[in-house]
């Protein structure tokens, strides 16, 4: 551990030296830079930005080196290896380093893109690590015959590494509508730009979701689930937005009487005067299920659970629960999109969706977050040069979202116009 590196935990630094250290302009090794780095990127808080930023650009082959070295501090190699840092040219030698735990490495496949797919399949270590294929084979991206060819690792080991041959794939939205690119969508997203029907009612994803898949999440954030310990279920907009008003009679739905109504017997059939159709009624049911789950058991219903259950506890008012159902390995495109435009989600939720890439690769999760008055202003503005012209127009006259979202959408609005005009 470097001298500086002692100074910075110990916040001796002055200031313009720790903005220096956050942009890799120490002058230590490259490994001490990268440590020093991450140490920032993941403790601090007024520098942690611009560490993760250089970070992410930092020269790829002095990054290598520190991602195939045993002997690299295990937060530098954690760091490197999680879902939201990951470099794909550092992914195979992090993979075959041993000091990677296979813990890390299966939150990693849980979540891993295409790309990152065929990098998991082909290592040699991944292929004979049974607890890492039993999460990869829950990954939304795998295709059929990957997932055929790691049950059978599974059972004995045994099969060869086939090279991944793949023709290009055309976009579909998620109900299976074939999609056009937009021209002035950027490149990373333009898959999904010109999809005007948002994602419906997906079909769930079939198999068992593993347990080693719950147990990484409960262990990951163990302090938070402890600090929780004994929180209720407490929907975000209360019990009666959470149900539906049409669910009581209207001189009932004060929230006393709504949460009386949803301890009453479901066996009744009936809610104060009004008759609970069959969906409300399966609806009534989930609720008083996820009711009696502790923290623990809402967030393993989270992971492991169906996409009702999953609406519900989205708007879970303990984050860590609320959390979660972002890491379900059967969330759909759809739901997400959904989570995006809901003003009944925590703030914590809505900043949480960008930092997963495979979320930011679908247009309609970038718009519904930017058109949503209760996403946070900054990260509002900042997906805000993602949008297609008409979708700015649309923004620029949406009388919900403040008058900074607004006046920007105009500005953008005019200058893409214009542009668009000149071609």
């Amino acid at each position: 551990m470097s001298s500086k590196l002692d100074q910075i935990r110990a916040s001796k630094l002055p200031s313009n030296m720790m903005q220096f250290a956050a942009r890799g302009a120490l002058q230590v090794s490259a490994a001490e830079n990268i440590e020093i780095l991450v140490y920032l990127a993941v403790h601090n808080k007024i520098f942690g930005d611009l560490a993760r930023m250089t970070l992410a650009g930092w020269d790829e082959k002095s990054s290598l080196v520190a991602a195939a070295d045993p002997k690299t501090p295990r937060e530098v190699l954690d760091y490197m290896i999680a879902p939201d840092n990951v470099r794909p040219k550092l992914l195979p030698a992090l993979l075959e380093n041993p000091s990677v735990p296979e813990e890390k490495v299966g939150k990693f496949a849980l979540s891993a893109s295409r790309e990152s797919i065929e990098i998991l399949l082909a290592s040699p270590r991944i292929r004979a690590a049974k607890s890492v294929l039993k999460v990869l084979v829950s990954n939304p991206y795998v295709k059929k015959e990957e997932a055929g060819e790691i049950k059978k690792l599974l059972v004995d080991g045994k099969v060869e590494v086939q090279p991944a041959v793949q023709a290009p794939a055309v976009p579909t939205a998620p109900g299976g509508t074939r999609v056009t690119p937009a021209a002035d969508a950027p490149a990373e997203i333009a898959g999904h730009a010109a999809v005007e029907q948002e994602g419906g009612d997906d079909e769930e994803e079939g198999g068992e979701v593993p347990d080693e898949v719950v147990t990484a999440y409960l262990g990951e954030h163990a302090e938070e689930i402890a600090a929780e310990e004994g929180k209720p279920f407490q929907a975000i907009g209360g019990i009666v937005d959470l149900l539906g008003a049409d669910y009581f009679p209207v001189s009932q739905v004060g929230e006393a009487a709504a949460e009386q109504a949803v301890e009453a017997p479901a066996r009744r059939g009936m809610v104060g005067k009004k008759p609970v159709a069959p969906a409300d009624a399966k609806r009534l049911n989930t609720v008083q299920k996820i009711n009696a789950l502790d923290v623990k058991g809402r967030i393993q219903l989270a992971l492991k659970g169906n996409k009702e259950e999953r609406s519900l506890l989205i708007r879970d008012g303990t984050k860590v629960v609320a959390l979660s159902v972002l890491e379900a390995p059967k969330l759909s495109d759809g739901e997400v999109q959904k989570f995006a435009s809901q003003k009944n989600v925590q703030e914590s939720v809505l900043r949480a969706i960008p930092l997963k890439r495979r979320f930011m690769k679908d247009y309609i999760v970038v718009r519904n977050l930017v058109a949503n008055p209760r996403t946070p202003l900054d990260l509002g503005l900042g997906l805000m040069k993602n949008l297609l012209i008409k979708d700015l127009k649309n923004l620029s006259a949406n009388k919900e979202v403040s008058e900074t979202i607004r006046s920007l959408a105009t500005k953008m609005f005019k200058q893409k116009l214009d542009q668009a005009n000149k071609k």
